[in-house]
C-alpha cells in the first residue's frame, strides 16, 4: 500500500492527485471540453459540473488509492500549473494472482498533438509498475479512436483482442480494441 500521494515531475508536465484547491480548474478542463470529450466518455452524471460532486469524488478518490483500488490523476503543464490539460486514471487495481489494472484517460482539445499523453502515461506508467508495483495495465479504445490506437502502439501496448458492445459510452454500446503492457520487472511480494 502507497505511504504517500503521487506527485510525479515529467520533462513538461506535472502529474498529480487533485485536492479540493483543484476543483475550479476541474470544473473548467472538463466544460472547456465537454463538446470534444462526450463522444468517448460515458453518460455524464447529472452533477459532474458541479464543485459539491467534486468534492465528493476528490475524497473518493484519495480513499481508494489509500486503498489500492486505483489512481485518478490530473496533468498539469510545468508552464502553467493552475491548468489542468487532461487526465489520467488508472482503476479496477486487482492483486492476487493478477496485479492487474485499467487505464483511461483525457487531453484537452487544445493540447493534441504536441506530445503531452505520451510524455505523462510514460511517467505514470512507470510509477504503476515500480512504485505500485502493477504486472499488466491494460487499455480499451472504440476502434475509430486513431488518436488513442497511436498513443498505445507507441508506449508499447499490445492489441489483444475486439470486445463488441463493450462498454456504454455516450448512452450507445461501442465495441473496443483491448491492449495491454507487461511490466517485464514485476517482483512477487510473497
Amino acid at each position: 500500500m502507497p505511504s504517500e500521494m503521487p506527485f510525479i515531475v515529467c520533462t513538461r508536465v506535472i502529474i498529480r492527485m487533485a485536492t479540493n484547491e483543484d476543483i475550479p480548474k476541474i470544473l473548467n478542463y472538463f466544460t472547456q471540453n465537454k463538446a470534444y470529450l462526450t463522444p468517448y466518455y460515458p453518460q455524464w452524471h447529472d452533477n459532474f459540473f458541479t464543485p459539491a460532486y467534486w468534492e465528493l469524488q476528490i475524497e473518493v478518490n484519495c480513499q481508494e488509492f489509500l486503498h489500492d483500488r486505483s489512481l485518478r490523476l490530473f496533468v498539469f503543464p510545468k508552464t502553467d500549473p493552475n491548468k489542468i490539460i487532461g487526465t489520467l486514471n488508472f482503476s479496477n487495481f486487482v492483486r492476487g494472482a493478477a496485479h492487474y489494472c485499467n487505464v483511461g484517460y483525457s487531453l484537452a482539445e487544445s493540447e493534441q498533438g504536441k506530445g503531452y499523453m505520451t510524455e505523462a502515461m510514460q511517467h505514470a506508467i512507470k510509477y504503476m509498475f515500480t512504485e505500485l508495483n502493477m504486472h499488466r495495465i491494460m487499455a480499451n479504445y472504440i476502434p475509430h479512436n486513431q488518436r488513442s490506437s497511436k498513443l498505445l502502439k507507441r508506449l508499447g501496448f499490445n492489441v489483444e483482442g475486439y470486445a463488441r458492445d463493450y462498454l456504454m459510452i455516450n448512452g450507445k454500446w461501442e465495441d473496443h480494441i483491448l491492449t495491454s503492457l507487461i511490466n517485464p520487472n514485476w517482483k512477487s511480494n510473497f
